[in-house]
């Protein structure tokens, strides 16, 4: 979607499917850098030789390195939002994790707004269900509602 909207335009939106992210490869220096940012080697996500011992036949993606990618594919996804401050991860109401993302493979993002509200006054909620796609698989990464919070300047808002 091109441009910004209000946040007001948000509620419109609601069940719409929004254009999928653009890809992102998985690459073993991804994965690497993942498990020295979260102190998580566990041997599936960086042995290769190991891991191609097991049925997955070679490394596998963190499941919370695929999950932390939604802030970069939510960030170019979502609509912008005029005069918004700041947004906010606010939490997830469910998170599953459907298939491996193995070494080599490219992940995007599917978005559907399920949810807004204005919590106070300039301070919106919003609701997002969202469906990691693994490249030329039928089984998603993931899926998951994201719960994330806009800080709208309020005064802009209203004389908008």
């Amino acid at each position: 979607m091109a441009g910004k909207i209000n946040i007001a335009e948000y509620p419109g939106l609601v069940g719409q499917a929004l254009e999928p992210s653009d890809w992102v490869d998985i690459t073993q220096e991804r994965i690497d850098q993942f498990a020295d940012a979260t102190n998580d080697h566990q041997f599936i996500h960086v042995d290769p030789e190991k891991a191609a011992q097991t049925p997955f036949g070679g490394t596998i993606a963190h499941g919370f390195l695929t999950l932390s990618l939604l802030s970069h594919f939510m960030e170019t996804s979502l609509p912008k939002i005029r005069d918004v401050t700041m947004g906010l991860n606010y939490g997830s109401d469910k998170v599953r994790y459907l298939a491996p993302v193995k070494v080599g493979q490219r992940v995007r993002a599917q978005f559907k707004i399920t949810e807004v509200a204005e919590k106070r006054p300039g301070q919106w909620m919003v609701k997002t269900a969202a469906t990691v796609e693994i490249e030329d698989e039928s089984t998603p990464a993931l899926i998951a509602e994201i719960l994330s919070m806009f800080i709208v300047d309020a005064k802009n808002e209203e004389n908008a």
